[in-house]
């Protein structure tokens, strides 16, 4: 299937800004495809700039989050507004990060019979709250994340990367931005050895 990966136009390489083009290559070269997003996002250019520099600030800063746990935030909550791009795409990083082949697919459904900790699930009671009902969220949620060892940059985070991703869903479903086929198997099955 030939789909096309967004229905807005995607650039050609070539035609856009020296530094988005140079991202996008990076990213190639590390991972050995372009994720979608990147080609998707890139119509935009200026758009593409205030996401990635936000992504990077979130997802690479130091914090008390490991990388998987906060890629289970990002499956979670973007399993609760039914995105699939980011549901296939970090549910591959989140099987890559944790060595778990299975617990994308049991975070994305529903994370209280994933195979997680009872830390990472007050994680995740916190996330989905902010994604579904954010106006809700009060001290004693606060209080019940601090008494998991979370601190408050720790759940400046949590709520953060939500907030993010909830944009990257809501753009990614009226966009239909289809997921690469790569994402599918990433972390599925052990990589052969060579």
């Amino acid at each position: 299937m030939n789909a096309p990966i967004s229905r807005y136009p995607v650039p050609a390489l070539e035609t856009l800004p020296d530094d988005v083009r140079a991202r996008i290559v990076e990213v190639q070269e590390k991972s050995g495809f372009v994720p979608n997003v990147f080609l998707a996002l890139a119509h935009r250019p200026d758009e593409f700039r205030a996401f990635f520099a936000y992504h990077d600030a979130l997802m690479l800063r130091p914090s008390g989050l490991t990388k998987g746990e906060k890629e289970m935030i990002v499956v979670a909550t973007s399993g609760a507004n039914n995105c699939l791009y980011c549901v296939v795409a970090h549910g591959a990083i989140l099987r890559i990060y944790e060595k778990k082949p299975l617990l994308a697919d049991q975070v994305a459904v529903n994370y209280r019979k994933a195979d997680i900790s009872p830390r990472q699930r007050a994680m995740l009671d916190f996330a989905m709250k902010v994604c579904l009902r954010s106006a809700e969220v009060d001290e004693a949620d606060f209080a019940a994340l601090r008494a998991h060892g979370f601190s408050d940059e720790d759940i400046w985070d949590i709520g953060a990367i939500t907030a993010l991703f909830g944009l990257s869903n809501r753009m990614a479903n009226p966009v239909s931005m289809q997921p690469n086929p790569e994402f599918f198997l990433l972390g599925r099955v052990p990589k052969a050895k060579g």
